[in-house]
């Protein structure tokens, strides 16, 4: 890994800057078969994982600090914008879409309802169609603090898309969804199915 892979890591150490290269992490090609690789494939390669490392960290941070200034956890979050989404949709959410949405039991929906409702983040209200059901509404307070400092950073991912063309955003959105194949659990015979 070259000085430009050490700067997108964000790191200076030898190790560290090292990280994503596959001569380092699999230097007898044990997990990658490099035979059909060039020297420049898997350098680049080596640069495009040290980038979605950078990627990664950038979020974790995001997700940190909102965390921290909205004082709520990263599934709070994910309701949080979940029922920000519904709004803007004009859609009703009920417990039930969080539960699915969360993948969590509805016991579980229940509490993480309960304690986001009583900090003042969100409402029920009687759903309009099914007297039986609950609308769950997030509260105007939360909305526009979620959008002004969590929802105004995360939207800054946007110009970096904006600015590739067209073929380019195909291109990258095709790789992202090939790598998320990839990488899915459901390759990994070595991990417990989620939810035993």
């Amino acid at each position: 890994m070259g000085m430009l892979e050490s700067a997108a890591a964000g790191v200076s150490d030898p190790i560290s800057a090292s990280m994503y290269g596959m001569d380092a992490s699999d230097p007898r090609s044990q997990l990658i078969d490099r035979s059909g690789l060039s020297r420049d494939d898997i350098e680049q390669i080596g640069r495009l994982m040290a980038a979605l490392a950078t990627l990664r960290r950038a979020e974790q941070a995001v997700s940190e600090a909102s965390e921290q200034y909205m004082k709520l956890s990263a599934q709070d979050m994910r309701v949080i914008h979940f029922l920000m989404v519904a709004k803007n949709k004009g859609q009703v959410a009920t417990p039930g879409m969080i539960a699915s949405f969360l993948s969590i039991s509805p016991a579980s929906t229940t509490k993480l309802l309960n304690r986001l409702e009583q900090a003042g983040h969100l409402v029920r209200r009687v759903h309009p169609h099914d007297r039986r059901a609950y609308a769950i509404e997030v509260t105007a307070h939360t909305e526009v603090s979620a959008r002004q400092t969590v929802g105004k950073q995360q939207a800054r991912r946007v110009h970096a898309a904006a600015r590739l063309t067209p073929d380019q955003r195909e291109t990258v959105t095709s790789f992202l969804l090939d790598m998320a194949g990839e990488l899915s659990m459901d390759h990994a015979d070595w991990a417990e199915p989620s939810g035993q």
